[in-house]
């Protein structure tokens, strides 16, 4: 995401129930920020801190909270899902460097997500998606990808799901074309890097091939490249991922679990980029 160097200042935002402030714990407590993370049916998360938020497991008001990541200082600032409280959402959008939209990959795209969506768009904030709750029964990437792409044709997946549901085990990077199983280390948010497993090798590469057709439309060094059929670096792919993303031209999609630490990392990684 943008901006002014050594800072990030960025929002995650979603539907009620997406699982947001989830999110945003696991977040504060991969960069270290918190010794232990809480959870909204306990009542002890970070940023839902006032007596009416514990009590009822919304959050109300939006809460920022510094934290670091990799030498890079961020302001996260978590906001409210439910439409009475929109207030806060556009009082938090003004400080902005980017926004994070989770999408509940159960539910897919909802009302205040589209509501949203328009607002950060209208305010020019690069975007990033993550699909969240991929190891919920009734979790589909595909389809909530292609809710989220028939609103916002700019999508463009970055990662893709190694399996859904109860199967769910981990993501496809599709910039570096790595598997990341995430079933073990989730608190620490270790992941385990692999070669991407036979059966999702024909999915990864027309996924891949998509992100890299869409790269090209905004990058001329790639179109080339792309037009002569030569194969990109990864480097090559992650500086023209960022520079479209910060201008606005493409949302990267991103999905994973807030319960399990490896997506929270990878998410960390790219809105750090």
């Amino acid at each position: 995401m943008s901006m002014t160097a050594g800072l990030r200042n960025f929002g995650i935002f979603a539907h009620i129930d997406a699982g947001k402030t989830s999110l945003s714990e696991r977040i504060l407590f991969l960069s270290g920020r918190l010794r232990a993370a809480g959870t909204v049916d306990d009542g002890t998360t970070a940023t839902d801190y006032l007596a009416v938020e514990r009590e009822r497991g919304i959050t109300v008001k939006a809460a920022c909270v510094r934290l670091s990541w990799r030498g890079l200082s961020m302001n996260l600032i978590d906001t409210p899902g439910h439409v009475d409280f929109g207030a806060e959402v556009e009082r938090a959008l003004r400080v902005l460097d980017g926004a994070v939209v989770a999408l509940c990959g159960v539910a897919g795209v909802q009302s205040r997500t589209e509501t949203i969506l328009k607002h950060c768009l209208q305010r020019g904030l690069p975007l990033v998606a993550f699909v969240n709750k991929m190891d919920r029964r009734g979790a589909s990437f595909e389809r909530v990808f292609a809710e989220l792409a028939a609103l916002l044709p700019s999508s463009v997946a970055v990662q893709i799901p190694w399996g859904e549901g109860p199967d769910f085990r981990g993501i496809v990077d599709l910039l570096s074309m790595r598997a990341w199983n995430f079933a073990a280390g989730q608190g620490a948010g270790s992941a385990t890097s692999l070669p991407i497993p036979v059966e999702l090798a024909e999915a990864a590469a027309a996924a891949r091939g998509r992100l890299i057709e869409a790269l090209a439309g905004t990058d001329d060094a790639l179109l080339a490249a792309f037009v002569e059929g030569r194969e990109p670096s990864t480097e090559a792919l992650s500086s023209a991922l960022r520079a479209a993303v910060i201008s606005g031209r493409l949302v990267p999609v991103l999905c994973g679990s807030a319960f399990a630490g490896g997506p929270g990392a990878r998410l960390l990684a790219g809105v750090g980029g």
